[in-house]
């Protein structure tokens, strides 16, 4: 019981303090899960981001999931997505009471300017660090340029191209493994 607290409780901190969606999450949960709760290792956390972005749902409630699944099961799942998502109902609850009062408030609009380009800088530490830590070969690289020249330059579906990208890393994920059986016969 005390793990399920403690993943709530940690879910709960990581979605009270982390502004900008999932992708500004990304760092944080590695941080707690990682880091702080060996929950998991690093290459687990990356795995989970990957999956989390592939189901149907918010990323950060995918995540937290995910990694409460992992850590005890179904109700792991249930008291990391509650806490991950009880700040984020409890502060819309409050600014939707309010919001009329502020909105057009000159502080409230530098505020969030602010919060912005630190949500710009979270996302772009976690692209650095999920690249740091997927990319192995010049394969791998090749396959991540691709991928991504095709979605921000030439309009391609990112569901055809994860789709693409997944069959072309099976075919040379499984490649190796022939090649070593065959030499070991």
């Amino acid at each position: 019981m005390k793990r399920l607290f403690e993943l709530f409780f940690t879910f709960f901190k990581i979605g009270l303090f982390t502004f900008g969606g999932g992708y500004a999450m990304l760092p944080i949960i590695e941080r707690e899960v990682v880091d702080k709760h060996n929950w998991s290792t690093k290459e687990e956390v990356l795995d989970i981001f990957s999956m989390s972005q592939c189901t149907p749902g918010v990323i950060a409630v995918n995540s937290a999931t995910f990694i409460g699944n992992k850590t005890k099961g179904f109700f792991g799942a249930l008291f990391s997505t509650l806490g991950v998502v009880t700040p984020s109902i409890i502060i819309i609850t409050i600014i939707a009471a309010f919001f009329s009062n502020f909105a057009e408030n000159e502080y409230v609009i530098h505020a969030f300017g602010g919060v912005r380009i630190v949500v710009a800088a979270l996302i772009l530490r976690t692209c650095i660090n999920m690249f740091k830590s997927a990319i192995k070969s010049s394969v791998q690289l090749g396959v991540a340029i691709a991928s991504f020249l095709m979605v921000a330059f030439f309009g391609a579906s990112p569901i055809i191209i994860v789709i693409v990208s997944g069959l072309f890393g099976l075919f040379f994920i499984k490649l190796p493994k022939e090649e070593e059986a065959k030499s070991n016969v």
